[in-house]
C-alpha cells in the first residue's frame, strides 16, 4: 500500500506533466482515497473502464484520456455520471495525455517504435509547440507489408490499414500515436519513408497521397494502449501496489 500523494508526485515528475501545453488537465483530476493498494490502467476514463475498475476494487485509475479538458463549467450530464461512478468508490483518477505520448521510455510513441525493434532516434511530430512523436531507423530496409504484419500481430487490433503512396522498402519510420495525421507534412519534410499513426482522416489521406508518403493507420485505441501498459510495472515495483489493465476497445 502506498500514499496517494507519493504516487502523484512521482508521476508528475516522471512524466514531466508541467512541460506540456495540453487541452487535457494532466495530473490528478479526481481525488479519492489517501491510501492506494490497487491501481487500474486504461486508455479512456469512460463509464465502462470506471465501472470495471470499481469491480476490481481499484483505489486509483490512471488513463491517457481523462475527464477534464481545459476546465469544468458544469457538473451535469455525462460528465456528472462519470464523476459519480468515481465518487461511489472514492476512486482517484489520474490523466496523462501528451506527456504519455511523448515520454522517451514509456510513451506511446517510443513503445510503438519498440514493437518494430527500433529505438527513438530523433524527436518528431510538433503539436502545440512540443514534439510528441519519434523517428527510428532500421539497419536494413524492410518491406512495408512486413511492417504492417508486425504491427497487426503485436497490437490489440483486428487489422491495420496501409496506404502505400510512397516507397515499398522502408528504412526511416516516424510515429505519432492516436490522431497523428497533423504530422503528415512534417514526416515528408524530415525524409520519413513510412509514417505510422492511429487513425487517418480524409484530409490526411489527400495530404499523404500528394506528398507520396506511405502511411500505416494501426488504430487510435490500439496505439494508445502502449503507454499505460508500460507504466504498470514501474508503479508496481516502486510502490508495491497491485496493477491491472482494463481493456475497453473501440475498434477505431
Amino acid at each position: 500500500m502506498a500514499e496517494l500523494w507519493e504516487i502523484v508526485s512521482f508521476l508528475d515528475e516522471y512524466l514531466k506533466i508541467s512541460e506540456y501545453p495540453d487541452k487535457s488537465s494532466n495530473g490528478l483530476q479526481v481525488e479519492g482515497k489517501e491510501e492506494v493498494n490497487t491501481i487500474a490502467f486504461a486508455v479512456d476514463a469512460c463509464l465502462d473502464t470506471i465501472v470495471k475498475a470499481r469491480a476490481f476494487n481499484a483505489d486509483m485509475l490512471i488513463v491517457h484520456h481523462g475527464l477534464i479538458w481545459g476546465g469544468v463549467k458544469y457538473v451535469k450530464g455525462l460528465f456528472a455520471k462519470r464523476v459519480k461512478e468515481l465518487l461511489k468508490s472514492n476512486m482517484n483518477l489520474y490523466a496523462a495525455h501528451l506527456p504519455l505520448d511523448a515520454h522517451p521510455e514509456v510513451g506511446n510513441n517510443a513503445q510503438l517504435l519498440k514493437l518494430l525493434g527500433l529505438e527513438p532516434k530523433e524527436k518528431f511530430g510538433e503539436y502545440h509547440g512540443v514534439m510528441i512523436g519519434y523517428i527510428g531507423e532500421f539497419e536494413e530496409e524492410k518491406p512495408l507489408p512486413l511492417i504492417a504484419q508486425m504491427l497487426a500481430e503485436k497490437l490489440p487490433v483486428d487489422y491495420v490499414k496501409s496506404y502505400e503512396f510512397g516507397v515499398q522498402e522502408i528504412k526511416r519510420v516516424g510515429v505519432v500515436s492516436g490522431g497523428g495525421g497533423f504530422a503528415v507534412e512534417e514526416a515528408s519534410e524530415k525524409g520519413v519513408d513510412l509514417f505510422i499513426t492511429g487513425e487517418f482522416t480524409h484530409e490526411d489521406y489527400r495530404a499523404a497521397e500528394d506528398l507520396r508518403l506511405s502511411v500505416i493507420a494501426a488504430g487510435h485505441y490500439a496505439t494508445e494502449t502502449l503507454g499505460v501498459k508500460a507504466l504498470m510495472p514501474i508503479l508496481r515495483e516502486k510502490f508495491g501496489v497491485k496493477t491491472i489493465f482494463i481493456d475497453s476497445p473501440t475498434g477505431l
